[in-house]
């Protein structure tokens, strides 16, 4: 089983990280790598067969340190602490989670929005939070570096991960309009596009970038991997609609 190669420079020791790719597992159809082989879809939320999800998810395991902790995604800004979750089982309502000591998996699950980790320089504290348009808008990322902070955090560096790429991420005025609150800074970031009067193409790694500078966050590496263009490795839900997740991990060591 592949997973990406994560180039993080500033990655602090002692702390793990991993991002899967769309191949390696054993989901078909619509779910499939780009060859019609086997998928790692990693989604329960998506159609895919229950077992194939399974399947894939223990191989994904296989490769860490604990068990993933799973989030129910909804686009918001919610951020939960691994070590504060119970034994139930229950799947936090979240869509940010950190870690404050070893044995928890930070888990996000994307296929164009953009993963985001985040870690204390002195690896003594990491997160990861689910950064679509909707989130980083509404403050998921700040949220996420406030509250590590709040637990100790002192420099804070973070690594984009796979998401739509500025080439086709196309979105309206309503898009523009939700990130007014970065002023003239955001306006490079969306280029109108020509006979397409309130379009524009997105830059969802440049946006990222903004609101962690805004939150003193300035050592920021990724978010250079396309999820629509490079379909051999990624799942795509603006490409291609029914389709799996991947997921991208985080966790002290």
């Amino acid at each position: 089983m592949r997973t990406l190669d994560i180039h993080w420079p500033d990655l602090p020791k002692g702390v793990g990280v991993l991002s899967t790719l769309r191949s390696g597992g054993v989901s078909t159809g619509a779910y499939s790598d780009a060859q019609g082989e086997g998928g790692l879809n990693l989604g329960t939320h998506v159609g895919d067969a229950p077992e194939a999800v399974a399947e894939n998810r223990a191989l994904l395991r296989s490769l860490l340190p604990a068990n993933p902790i799973w989030l129910e995604q909804v686009h918001g800004t919610e951020v939960v602490s691994a070590q504060s979750l119970s034994a139930s089982g229950i799947t936090p309502r979240a869509d940010a989670i950190l870690a404050t000591s070893a044995g928890a998996v930070c888990t996000i699950m994307t296929a164009d929005c953009m993963p985001v980790l985040l870690a204390d320089k002195r690896g003594k504290l990491v997160g990861a939070a689910h950064a679509g348009w909707r989130g980083l808008a509404n403050g998921v990322l700040q949220n996420t570096v406030i509250q590590l902070r709040e637990a100790g955090a002192d420099e804070i560096v973070a690594w984009l991960g796979p998401g739509i790429g500025p080439e086709h991420f196309e979105v309206g005025d309503d898009v523009l309009d939700a990130f007014s609150h970065l002023a003239q800074a955001a306006q490079p970031a969306f280029v109108p596009i020509p006979d397409k009067s309130g379009k524009y193409l997105a830059n969802l790694p440049a946006l990222a970038r903004l609101v962690l500078a805004s939150v003193g966050v300035v050592q920021v590496a990724g978010g250079d991997r396309c999820t629509v263009s490079e379909a051999s490795e990624f799942y795509s839900f603006r490409r291609d609609r029914v389709t799996g997740r991947m997921a991208t991990m985080i966790w002290i060591k």
